[in-house]
């Protein structure tokens, strides 16, 4: 009886080192066979913005990488938080991702009742890339540029209106600082999303915006609409008759909205580290580059490490803008 009992405990043990060793090489493999099915992509803003060009323009570039189909869910509503609780309690297999914008830095600050923790919930993948934005006006507006701008909205205090995607986006406060840098007044009307913010300016139902450089600059070249600045500290060479805000006036102002991938918390490090790397890959291709580029957008594809101390200054960052800015959000 004793030595069938030492043979049944020893069959036992070694079929559960065989299990745990099966499970050890799928776990290991998962990597290297990643994706085998369809991934989501969770873009948690509506369609024709910036993160949905950029999350367009890297699913497809994955899609033909992976030979996977990535599927973009555009999940809109209250500065990106709805589609940004969805991605949090999705399955972290590594099935589900979310590409955002600097919005999941303000949200921390701008809402008192998150269903979600940032810093908690998710794991970063990469900074996929960052754009200036352009401040823009209707082409009724009298401005041909930023010092005459200012001077009309200082005689006309609350009378210019300014879209955005919605209280606290990025589009919101990135105006909100331009207001306080340079002391003037503008009436803010919001929108479910930049690209219905786009229309409302195209169409003269507002006169100002401040927004990216792909949702306008199309519209800039065939005189709908006038630009007076671009936010990044040197010109874009898109544009490069476009002078800068600072070089107009307003000194060292410097405003970006920038576009990053996450995950679920719990997705496999494993997994994390190939759709870095194979998103690394695709960028840097001199087809995705040169998309990129055409929609002035300057490509990063770096490292959880580096993407997660950007996020972690930019959430710091915006608490200050909002605070500045009293805007609160229930």
């Amino acid at each position: 009886m004793r030595d069938h009992f030492v043979r049944t405990l020893t069959g036992a043990a070694l079929a559960a080192l065989f299990s745990a060793f099966a499970s050890a090489s799928g776990n290991g493999n998962q990597a290297g066979t990643y994706p085998t099915k369809p991934v989501r992509m969770i873009i948690p803003l509506a369609p024709g913005g910036g993160s949905d060009i950029v999350g367009r323009m890297l699913a497809q570039a994955l899609t033909d990488h992976w030979n996977q189909t990535v599927v973009v869910d555009n999940r809109p509503g209250a500065g990106s938080t709805v589609g940004t609780a969805i991605a949090a309690k999705a399955q972290p297999d590594g099935y589900t991702t979310l590409v955002s914008s600097s919005s999941i830095a303000i949200s921390p600050a701008l809402y008192k009742n998150l269903s979600f923790d940032i810093k908690r919930d998710f794991r970063v993948v990469t900074l996929i890339a960052s754009q200036p934005s352009l401040l823009a006006v209707h082409s009724s507006v009298p401005a041909k540029n930023l010092k005459e701008f200012i001077a009309l909205a200082k005689s006309r205090p609350g009378k210019l209106e300014f879209g955005s995607a919605g209280p606290g986006s990025a589009t919101h406060l990135g105006t909100e600082l331009l207001k306080f840098t340079a002391g003037v007044d503008l009436l803010h009307v919001p929108y479910k999303s930049a690209g219905l913010a786009t229309v409302a300016l195209l169409a003269g139902e507002t006169q100002v915006l401040l927004t990216n450089m792909a949702s306008l600059l199309p519209h800039i070249k065939t005189g709908r609409i006038r630009a007076l600045g671009i936010t990044s500290t040197k010109r874009s060479p898109l544009a490069a008759e476009i002078p800068t805000i600072a070089e107009s006036g307003l000194d060292k102002f410097e405003y970006a909205t920038w576009y990053g991938m996450l995950v679920p918390v719990g997705t496999p490090k494993t997994v994390i580290t190939k759709v870095q790397g194979d998103a690394a890959k695709v960028l840097n291709t001199p087809q995705v580059q040169q998309r990129f580029v055409g929609q002035g957008l300057e490509v990063y594809a770096n490292t959880p490490a580096e993407f997660e101390a950007y996020l972690n200054n930019e959430i710091a960052r915006w608490a200050k803008v909002v605070q500045a800015a009293g805007v609160r959000m229930d």
